[in-house]
């Protein structure tokens, strides 16, 4: 199955209070190139991912992007420090008695106190952090495989249908060329009796020019050798292997042949049939570029 180098997949999940979200996407490339986008406190993560998709992305420019967080602050811890808010409580009440205030200190005045409550993050577990982006991260690749085979699938179904109309367009030049040497052998017996006029014509030249021009003109070899790049082509799309650059170097041979059969035509509908075949090709080798 052939798959597509452009691509995006997704996932999002709450794994041990992280909320964690992994996206893919690639476009075409001739060979795999990675690059991320995670949070700085985790940069352990990258060439983990890098390793991972690695193992099934072959080819294409690789973005990932990671976003974590920590929906039930599991990381966060916060202290009290007793110390300060003893010190600020004690100061507080000091001055309500030199002032003759009345003591209404409350626990939410407490909570505003400079330095009584600190805040720290706790040294997160990567081990446990890496288990939980890996578990996202092979879903959305799974996503992301899936969005290339079914383009891939696609660009399928079109190759098949121009191969088969290449197929057709070579049938059209093999018919056409033995009637092109015909043509050629009329137009010179016709040339040769208004020179000669009443003259014997010499049927064994016409026919030894004739045969030097089918030499010169044949496209036997070229028509052969395309149908079995067409037949290496088609058998190519079944494979389950990526197969994006032994097809890049069939289609060079699709174009080696017709521009061959090409400048040896000596005739105009080959030569019509030619550039159907060349446009055919070239929109198959734009496809192609996109295959992994």
């Amino acid at each position: 199955m052939i798959k597509s180098m452009t691509g995006f997949g997704r996932d999002e999940e709450i794994i041990g209070g992280r909320d964690i979200i992994v996206e893919i996407r690639s476009v075409n490339h001739r060979f795999y190139e990675f690059s991320a986008r995670i949070p700085r406190n985790y940069g352990y993560l990258e060439e983990k991912l890098k390793n991972t998709l690695n193992g099934r992305i072959s080819r294409g420019k690789t973005e990932v992007f990671v976003s974590i967080t920590d929906v039930e602050e599991k990381d966060t811890v916060i202290r009290l420090n007793e110390a300060a808010a003893k010190a600020c409580i004690d100061a507080l009440r000091s001055a309500n008695e030199r002032l003759g205030l009345k003591d209404d200190i409350t626990l939410s005045q407490v909570m505003r106190m400079p330095d009584v409550f600190t805040v720290t993050k706790t040294e997160a577990d990567e081990d446990e952090i890496w288990e939980a982006v890996r578990t996202v991260a092979l879903k959305a690749l799974d996503n992301f495989i899936s969005m290339r085979e079914n383009e891939g699938e696609r660009m399928k179904a079109d190759f098949l249908g121009r191969l088969d109309f290449i197929d057709r367009l070579v049938a059209m030049v093999e018919e056409r060329s033995p009637q092109v040497n015909e043509l050629y052998r009329a137009r010179l017996y016709n040339r040769l009796k208004d020179i000669l006029e009443d003259k014997n014509i010499d049927e064994s030249r016409i026919l030894a020019e004739t045969a030097i021009f089918a030499d010169k003109t044949a496209v036997d070899e070229e028509t052969v050798r395309l149908r079995s790049h067409i037949k290496q082509f088609r058998e190519l799309l079944e494979q389950d292997d990526p197969v994006g650059r032994k097809l890049d170097f069939l289609i060079q041979e699709f174009n080696r042949e017709v521009n061959t059969i090409g400048s040896k035509a000596q005739d105009a509908e080959i030569t019509k049939i030619v550039v159907d075949l060349k446009s055919e090709i070239e929109k198959i080798r734009e496809q192609v570029q996109n295959i992994e």
